[in-house]
Parts: structure tokens; C-alpha cells; sequence
């Protein structure tokens, strides 16, 4: 593991921690091209230096967060804006974790971008990428 996202993971709670570590385990061996560090504070995994997909600690839990989620078409992951792409999970517990959800939301991850790389030089349009 990243030792950025191993320093993240160890700052949380006991439970938050393990959930943290299974997330990171699991985006790291299913997304095993992208490149991970931690960004605006939490960690964060890219491919072809577009964020995919991230968690980070928050009043409601650990949320799971994919950038790209909104077009995932998936019941339990929540859309969050209008604007932008993203849906996310929140996490309190390991047991919540369903790694075979998980797992399919990284596969479409990795089917389903919009360019948040260049969003910014769009002046906050996102084109799909794939």
C-alpha cells in the first residue's frame, strides 16, 4: 500500500481503519494500473491521471466515492449533485462492505470516465471519455 494512504488509514479509529484498509486492499488489486496517492486530503485512485475513485472519513462514515459513479446505474451507490458525475457509499462497519459490489462498481470505474483531468481547462464542462 501507498505509504501516504497507510499514514491516512492509521490516523482513523480501530473500526474506521479496517474499513479504510479493506477499501484500499481491494481498489488496489482490482485497479492494479492506477496510480494512487492522496489528494485534497484523502486517498484517491487515477487512471491516465483522472481520479476514479476514492474514500475519505466523514460524519455520516467512510465514504466511497467514484467520480465517474452517477452512470454506474447502480441502486446503492447515492448521486450526489447535478453538476458533476459522482455517486458515493457510506461505510460504518466492515460487515457493510460487500466486496463483490465493490468490485463491480471498480470494473465499470474503469468502463464508464468522464474527463475531470481537464475540467478545469474546459471551464467545468466534463466530456465522457469512454
Amino acid at each position: 500500500m501507498n505509504k501516504e494512504i497507510e499514514k491516512y488509514n492509521n490516523q482513523q479509529t480501530p473500526t474506521d481503519k479496517e474499513i479504510c484498509d479493506l477499501l484500499a486492499n481491494t481498489i488496489k488489486s482490482d485497479l492494479i494500473e492506477a496510480e494512487n496517492k492522496i489528494w485534497h486530503a484523502h486517498p484517491v485512485w487515477f487512471l491516465d491521471d483522472n481520479p476514479i475513485v476514492g474514500y475519505s472519513k466523514q460524519k455520516k462514515g467512510i465514504r466511497l466515492m467514484f467520480w465517474s459513479g452517477a452512470d454506474f446505474e447502480e441502486e446503492n451507490l447515492s448521486v450526489k449533485g447535478e453538476k458533476f458525475k459522482d455517486a458515493s457509499i457510506f461505510y460504518n462497519t466492515i460487515s457493510e462492505i460487500k466486496t463483490k459490489d465493490v468490485k463491480r462498481w471498480l470494473k465499470k470505474s474503469r468502463e464508464i470516465q468522464w474527463d475531470y483531468k481537464n475540467i478545469v481547462k474546459r471551464k467545468g464542462r466534463l466530456d465522457r471519455l469512454k
